[in-house]
């Protein structure tokens, strides 16, 4: 469950927009409809690319391309983007749970740094009129595990009751804190979700030390595992740390061809880490195939590649699968 949205990829030639515009290096912001075409027009004449996107949407198309169940819960516009955004689902065998809004569907513009970084601006448009109210047991039917994007915190009652409706189910929640600037603004909620309710917990490094004040991964680490079950911190270039019960592991990350683009590695992690899981696969495999999945996104710009890559995947989690390659 998670915004969706469209992408717009910009590959910028140095940081000088962010800066014109006050954007932190790998930040995401939300911004109105008016200065997101000012950014845009700002950007005008560089190379761009139209896809898919929204980090929750980004896991769960790579999740059902592995091989996995899965359906989507957003909100689209009552538009030509929304009408793309819901074939598009259908088109990979995911369900979709797609309502329409009255405002247009949601955009957002990923400006690539030269070094792969990505910084995000947002327009959630319809995205941001999903409610509470629509969060209903009949959209979580045979399902096991409902997996939220943490941009989702936009609106605490919506995250909150997805969460516990879920739980209601009997499912577990697994959650991805999305951005470190939206862990610090949403910090006491997000505690409260994440102990309460919140069963796997995906952060990066700067994500778990916004929330848990720990500067080194494994103070944050063990801090995440204190409120729930299954917890990874993602650590860059030094791959993965992933503690459940008194099991510690560290994966490291697999070697990129070309680093283009970062946008969707965490939700591609978090794609083959899941897939794993529901293959009742170790910590160390289900690492692994989360590492391989962002390893292939980052060589691209986007999220989006052709069935060569896909096939080389597949062939790659096979051989995670018989233990004979792990990092």
């Amino acid at each position: 469950m998670g915004n969706a949205l469209t992408d717009m990829l910009v590959e910028l030639r140095s940081d000088d927009v962010l800066a014109r515009f006050g954007l932190a290096r790998g930040s995401m912001t939300l911004v109105g409809s008016d200065l997101q075409k000012e950014i845009s027009r700002s950007v005008a004449g560089l190379p761009y690319t139209l896809s898919l996107g929204g980090s929750a949407s980004n896991t769960i198309r790579a999740f059902a391309r592995l091989g996995g169940q899965a359906g989507f819960v957003g909100k689209v516009g009552r538009d030509s983007t929304g009408d793309f955004f819901e074939a598009a689902l259908g088109n990979l065998g995911i369900e979709p749970h797609v309502f329409r809004g009255t405002e247009h569907s949601g955009c957002c513009v990923s400006l690539v740094s030269p070094d792969g970084e990505r910084t995000l601006v947002t327009f959630l448009g319809a995205a941001l009129e999903l409610s509470a109210a629509e969060i209903t047991p009949d959209l979580f039917h045979d399902s096991d595990c409902l997996y939220l994007e943490g941009y989702l915190v936009q609106n605490h009652e919506l995250i909150a009751t997805a969460a516990r409706v879920a739980k209601d189910c009997g499912m577990k929640v697994a959650m991805d804190m999305a951005s470190f600037n939206i862990v610090e603004e949403n910090l006491d909620f997000l505690r409260g979700l994440v102990a309460g309710s919140v069963d796997i917990l995906f952060a990066n490094e700067a994500e778990a030390s916004s929330f848990t004040g720990e500067q080194e991964p494994l103070n944050a680490l063990q801090a995440i595992s204190e409120m729930t079950e299954l917890a990874v911190v993602k650590t860059g270039m030094s791959g993965a740390l992933i503690k459940n019960g008194s099991e510690v592991v560290h994966v490291d990350i697999m070697k990129a061809a070309l680093r283009v683009d970062t946008t969707g590695a965490g939700d591609f992690y978090a794609a083959g880490f899941l897939y794993g899981l529901t293959e009742g696969l170790s910590l160390r495999q289900c690492g692994t195939i989360g590492a391989i999945t962002a390893g292939k996104v980052i060589e691209v710009v986007g999220t989006t590649f052709g069935e060569e890559e896909w096939s080389d995947i597949a062939r790659l989690v096979k051989r995670v699968k018989t233990e004979k390659y792990l990092f």
